[in-house]
């Protein structure tokens, strides 16, 4: 629905994602002038504050989590802020919200960022206020359930009260700067998508590897476990991406049925295409650190790691491995996407002694934003052994080609959106229930089999199986 909300209320404003992504965000986008000037941001929770005291409070997790040189007008964007006590899970104080949000001229945008058993008696009691309008639209932060089922049940819940073009499902990798890259570099560029299907690429690999442990994430993480944490949403996301169809259009709409046309043809993966791990204690950068179930203080069979071979059935796809793997725990933070290409045809150097490698394209998401691709080229130099080829990268670090831009928290788009209402970089219903349905037939297809994750030293790549699932393909993980 097509209005620039003139009131955002956050739910779970005194949280640490409101604390570390959400305030600094809204913060940055009042610095650029990216939102109206009129915008009122209320926040609230069950905390008892007054608007000084949250002004105090967002002071604090700005001055925290903001670089010093993106909070020039800090003061004026603290004057936005006003703030109510609330009990989500009692309609008494609603009504008292409602009067907080005051008159919308343009209308309200709302962000849930609570746990997901507060969704449904957050919707009633909007509902009860008057707060869930045709110019209202809502934003919902992930998780979205555990399984199919739980997702439906809280879907079917917001959709009693808010239309579909007025839900806003938040996946943030997907408000990532190369995230959208890989867009531009796949529709922005004619020499990409000729070659991007299963006649010239080879597999495509997709890492999300995390150095940390636990933190403090442990009740949530032992109930949900790597497969539920990561592949489900921010995994099978990029994948979609990569393996989409060019949309009609650069529109919701148009991106988001490629998207689901992807996921819905993902193959069952069977017993042999999978495989789960847990971290034992080991080191990360030199620091001792305890294994999962010391971290947990307790035995448990939750899955830190999962690695996965996966299969597009499609025409353009056919054939083509999608291998994921994510993990904590691992030698490094890095998240990325390699595009292995074939080898050419037919090497006129053979007889030369020149050794080929296939082509790689690499996408780096995080914690540096880059784009690299190997090409073959001759080492300079005379000798009788012949022409000598070597594989060198020609690299895109997106710092150094946009010299001058800030690096953008991927909230900062995501929130600027659901402020302007382009649901573009949102998730749809049916691409949610899609991602369930295959993940729920993994987790069935382990139960069958009593796969149960096999251990992997911290400061590793994980389990020594999931280096054997790409390598019995000739396949070596990018590290």
């Amino acid at each position: 629905m097509s209005f620039t909300a003139d009131r955002l209320l956050l739910f779970g404003a005194t949280g640490d994602l409101s604390q570390r992504m959400l305030l600094p965000s809204l913060c940055a986008l009042h610095a650029d002038e990216l939102i109206a000037p009129d915008l009122k941001i209320i926040g609230t929770a069950r905390s008892e504050m007054s608007d000084a005291e949250f002004r105090n409070f967002a002071r604090e997790a700005l001055e925290t989590h903001m670089p010093a040189d993106r909070r020039g007008r800090m003061a004026d964007f603290l004057n936005r802020l006003s703030y109510q006590t609330l009990d989500a899970t009692s309609l008494d104080g609603f009504d008292d919200l409602a009067k907080a949000v005051g008159p919308t001229q343009r209308g309200l945008a709302i962000f849930l960022s609570t746990a997901p058993s507060l969704f449904e008696p957050t919707i009633k009691g909007l509902h009860h206020a008057g707060l869930d309008g045709e110019i209202v639209r809502i934003g919902l932060e992930k998780p979205l359930g555990n399984d199919l089922a739980s997702s439906c049940a809280i879907n079917d819940a917001v959709a009693s009260t808010f239309s579909e073009d007025r839900i806003y499902r938040i996946d943030h990798y997907l408000g990532k700067e190369t995230v959208q890259n890989l867009l531009a570099l796949r529709f922005g560029n004619i020499m990409f998508e000729p070659l991007w299907n299963a006649a010239h690429i080879d597999h495509v690999q997709i890492t999300v590897a995390e150095t940390v442990g636990l933190e403090s994430r442990a009740g949530y993480y032992d109930t949900s476990g790597a497969l539920r944490d990561m592949v489900q949403n921010h995994m099978l996301q990029l994948l979609a991406l990569v393996a989409m169809e060019p949309p009609g259009d650069f529109d919701a709409t148009a991106v988001r049925d490629e998207k689901v046309k992807v996921l819905r043809a993902l193959r069952p993966v069977s017993e042999g295409e999978t495989v789960t791990g847990q971290y034992r204690a080991g080191a990360i950068g030199g620091e001792a650190v305890p294994g999962y179930d010391d971290e947990l203080g307790k035995d448990s069979d939750t899955e830190t790691y999962v690695a996965i071979k996966a299969h597009v059935d499609n025409w353009r796809w056919k054939g083509v491995p999608f291998y994921l793997r994510t993990g904590k725990r691992l030698p490094q933070r890095r998240t990325e996407i390699v595009v292995q290409f074939r080898c050419v045809p037919h090497s006129i150097f053979a007889g030369k002694g020149a050794k080929m490698e296939a082509n790689r394209l690499v996408i780096g998401i995080q914690p540096e934003e880059n784009i690299s691709l190997n090409l073959m080229a001759k080492v300079p130099g005379l000798g009788r052994e012949g022409i000598r080829l070597r594989s060198v990268p020609l690299d895109i670090a997106m710092p150094d080609a946009f010299v001058g831009q800030h690096r953008r928290i991927a909230y900062e788009r995501l929130l600027l959106d659901l402020i302007e209402g382009d649901q573009t970089l949102f998730v749809r219903r049916d691409e949610v229930e899609a991602q369930w349905d295959w993940i729920d037939a993994i987790r069935a297809n382990w139960a069958q089999n009593g796969l149960t994750p096999k251990t992997y030293t911290a400061g590793s790549w994980g389990p020594s199986a999931a280096i054997a699932l790409a390598e019995r393909d000739g396949v070596t993980w990018n590290e």
